[in-house]
């Protein structure tokens, strides 16, 4: 051994051995810094889909003041794991989001066309309002006469006035079954009329979609005999087709 290597070599080898034990013995079961707590992340989450205007700054700033130290990075991270844009860009309002937050004060109207055994035909003249998705059937008819749907305005503004609802905006299209009367009418109530676009049935989308819902559901499937079997058949079926109609742009989450 003496000729093969020198003592300083063996010591090296020694001082080697041990480094690399050492290294082994300390190094991480998981690279990289701890995984953040889960209530930390559940909590950053809620924070940013409750607040959509917060950027990750703001958010890193509101946890701190609730007490949890953690990086803005970390923050970044956990948006960015979770599909949510950590950047300021979520501050800018959707049509969707903007809609949401006005269904209160929202109704729209419109009319159902179908036809009897008899082949008479009958307008339906129906009212939803956006925020519970309620369904106010008020009439039906087979002359919708401009007296007879100036009727059903007023009887509109007494139901709401009964059921306390607070609308501010009727959304209906421009048929010519609407008398100047009738805009009017909810003008008093304090209710004001907006137009849709000219063939722009998205404008009006809720009551489209209940429309469509209403003829494929029941009318289809129906064999309807007079005005009085038509109108039990909707104010029946009417709220179970209120709760299957979601609009694609006011989904919930």
């Amino acid at each position: 051994m003496r000729l093969l290597v020198r003592p300083d070599t063996v010591l090296r080898w020694h001082r080697d051995l041990l480094a690399r034990r050492h290294v082994a013995v300390s190094r991480p079961k998981r690279p990289g810094r701890p995984r953040t707590v889960r209530s930390v992340r559940a909590l950053a989450l809620r924070l940013a889909r409750e607040n959509p205007s917060w950027g990750y700054r703001r958010l890193h700033g509101e946890l701190l003041v609730l007490g949890v130290k953690v990086a803005a990075s970390t923050v970044w991270e956990i948006l960015q794991e979770a599909g949510i844009d950590p950047a300021p860009e979520r501050a800018s309002s959707s049509w969707a989001d903007f809609l949401r937050s006005q269904a209160d004060a929202l109704l729209a109207c419109d009319f159902l066309e179908t036809v009897t055994l008899t082949g008479a035909r009958m307008y339906v003249f129906a009212v939803i309002e956006h925020a519970s998705r309620r369904i106010r059937i008020l009439g039906a008819t087979a002359h919708p006469t401009a007296s007879w749907v100036v009727q059903a305005a007023r009887n509109l503004v007494m139901d709401l006035e009964d059921a306390g609802c607070r609308a501010r905006y009727m959304i209906r299209d421009r048929d010519g079954k609407f008398p100047d009367l009738f805009d009017a009418v909810l003008a008093d109530a304090g209710i004001t009329v907006v137009l849709s676009g000219i063939q722009m049935p998205r404008m009006n989308a809720i009551t489209e979609r209940w429309v469509q819902t209403c003829r494929r559901e029941l009318l289809d499937r129906t064999l309807i005999w007079n005005q009085r079997h038509l109108l039990h058949a909707l104010r029946e079926l009417s709220p179970a087709l209120a709760r299957r109609n979601v609009s694609p742009c006011l989904r919930p989450r």
